[in-house]
């Protein structure tokens, strides 16, 4: 196996994300899981109300929530991210010496996997790995557009901000791998505007409907009650967040942007470093057999850019949104790689010394952060 690996620099690359990631964990667990914990405690006791569809279903099993569960469910969500994520890339790539630099460049990018250890319990990871089982399934009957719209639903009732986050790439996904692939009618196209309807409606009532209608002061006291340790009031910090206004939220974001806005150069330094990954992303485009579809895709990748944009605009959790838009990104490198081609985009080259630098420092790096990078 040593062997193999010195043989293999990519390999070795691989062992080393492994070995960061494990780091990571270790780390984030001696962390206080403040906003993802409170999360696990809010559900609809008091009726139909923003962020509670995680806290509702953990309610259904256990009137007391340990703190332990949050690395507990993050855990197991993680796990299961990787693993659907490992088969989606042997499906649409397969393993091998040649497809290994791409997998380093995706999967052991401080956007995607690191990232969301760094994150573990926040709800970013479920828009990804819905997503993924999308690009899994088949897509040839109105049932996948259907399971579209009901993970897109489940997404907007964990945190509504995902219709901005991942829906965008859902409804790419949709397009691709059903309406582009197998056809377009009257009928799916009603389908598909329907659902597209009740999700952005979903989303208006909780933005705008979703506020706790009680007092504070009786929220925290509901939420004390949900705790196995009731002393750890410092879990309890971001109770203001079902209360919050989005004006107040947007002000907020701005307040900050002085701040925040210094960690752009470093987003652009990390997004540059991917640069052998964007250029195959743009071949494969380039490759389509449709012009048609080229220019859907690049239309498509120009919305769910915007979509974040808006995202920087309204929420200052800049390191998370910018990690989340970099993993939307490779899952339409795999949307894209499913559409009919002309030619084979050529991978990114393995022996390509500047492309070996770029993986070697990506690798390095561990996590991209949640508001400032690092």
């Amino acid at each position: 196996m040593t062997v193999r690996i010195l043989q293999n620099p990519w390999r070795l690359l691989l062992a080393i994300n492994a070995a960061i990631i494990a780091g990571v964990f270790i780390h984030k667990i001696q962390l206080p899981p403040y906003v993802p914990y409170i999360h696990l405690l809010v559900d609809y006791h008091f009726g139909f109300i923003k962020r509670a569809l995680i806290g509702a279903i953990v309610a259904l099993f256990t009137n007391k929530v340990p703190v332990w569960l949050v690395f507990a469910l993050g855990g197991v969500t993680w796990l299961a991210t990787l693993g659907l994520y490992a088969k989606l890339f042997q499906k649409t790539f397969g393993f091998n010496a040649k497809t290994l630099p791409l997998f380093v460049f995706t999967a052991g990018s401080p956007f995607f996997l690191k990232n969301f250890m760094h994150t573990l319990g926040h709800f970013d990871i479920y828009g990804c790995a819905l997503a993924i089982v999308l690009l899994l399934m088949p897509a040839g009957s109105l049932l996948f557009v259907a399971t579209a719209a009901l993970f897109s639903i489940i997404l907007v009732l964990i945190h509504h901000i995902h219709l901005l986050m991942y829906v965008p790439t859902i409804i790419t996904i949709v397009v691709i791998r059903h309406y582009l692939t197998h056809g377009y009618n009257r009928t799916n196209i009603a389908f598909g505007s329907v659902a597209l309807a009740a999700v952005s409606a979903l989303f208006f009532a909780a933005q705008f409907l979703g506020t706790m209608p009680i007092p504070e002061a009786d929220f925290v006291g509901y939420l004390k009650s949900r705790m196995a340790d009731p002393s750890r009031t410092d879990l309890l910090q971001f109770a203001y967040i079902w209360y919050q206004p989005l004006a107040k939220e947007v002000a907020d974001t701005w307040g900050r942007l002085p701040h925040n806005i210094l960690g752009v150069p470093v987003f652009a330094l990390l997004i540059w470093l991917h640069t052998p990954l964007w250029r195959y992303l743009a071949n494969l485009i380039g490759a389509l057999a449709s012009e048609m579809h080229r220019r859907l895709m690049v239309a498509a990748l120009i919305g769910i850019s915007l979509a974040y944009l808006v995202m920087f605009a309204m929420v200052f959790d800049y390191s998370r949104w910018i990690s989340n838009w970099a993993v939307c990104m490779f899952l339409i490198l795999h949307a894209v790689k499913m559409l009919p081609a002309k030619h084979d985009a050529a991978l990114i080259p393995a022996e390509d010394r500047k492309t070996s630098i770029f993986g070697l420092v990506l690798t390095l790096i561990p996590r991209v952060g949640i508001i400032r990078p690092f």
